[in-house]
C-alpha cells in the first residue's frame, strides 16, 4: 500500500509530458512495484486508425514502472529521481497486438537483483487480472559521477 505522502508518479519520473506514460503508482516497496496505464487517444503512441496503442510500447510501461521504483527508492533518501537506461529486454512477450481504447493495464515489476547501478525486474502486465504480456527488463542507474563521465562533463562528487 502506498502513503499518502508519497509524490505522484509523474515527480518519481524522470520524464517530462508527453513521454510520461504511466498513470498511477498503486503499491511500491523494497523489492516491487506495481502501476497502471489507462490507454486513451491522448497517448504518444495511440493509432488513431486502430484505436489502440501497439503491444510492443508494454516495454515502455514496464521501463517506467521501474523508472518509477527508482524514483521512490530516491526519494525515500531525500534525493531527486536520477536519469536511468534501458539496457535491454529479454523475452518480451504479449498475448495481444494491440492494447485498445478505454482499457487499464495493472503493470507489476519485481527486482530479480540489483549491483552497483545495474538491476533486473521481472515484468508482466495484466488485463483484468489475466496476463497479456511479460519481460525481463535490464536498467542501470549510473551514479552522479558516472554520468558526467558519460555525457563528458567535468567530474563532481556523489556525495553532493
Amino acid at each position: 500500500m502506498i502513503e499518502s505522502s508519497i509524490p505522484p508518479i509523474h515527480q518519481l519520473i524522470p520524464h517530462q509530458a508527453p513521454m510520461i506514460l504511466v498513470d498511477r503508482l498503486i503499491d511500491v516497496g523494497d523489492e516491487h512495484i506495481d502501476t497502471q496505464v489507462d490507454i486513451q487517444s491522448n497517448n504518444l503512441f495511440f493509432d488513431q486508425q486502430s484505436q489502440t496503442v501497439p503491444a510492443y510500447v508494454g516495454i515502455e510501461f514496464m521501463a517506467q514502472s521501474i523508472a518509477a521504483w527508482s524514483g521512490y527508492q530516491a526519494w525515500k533518501q531525500g534525493a531527486t529521481p536520477s536519469i536511468g537506461f534501458l539496457l535491454g529486454s529479454r523475452r518480451y512477450h504479449s498475448q495481444q497486438a494491440h492494447f485498445p481504447l478505454h482499457t487499464t493495464l495493472d503493470i507489476h515489476a519485481e527486482k530479480v537483483m540489483e549491483n552497483n547501478g545495474m538491476a533486473v525486474f521481472q515484468c508482466e502486465i495484466k488485463y483484468q487480472g489475466e496476463s497479456v504480456a511479460s519481460a525481463q527488463l535490464n536498467a542501470f542507474v549510473p551514479s552522479k559521477t558516472q554520468l558526467h563521465e558519460m555525457l563528458g562533463q567535468p567530474a563532481i562528487s556523489d556525495t553532493k
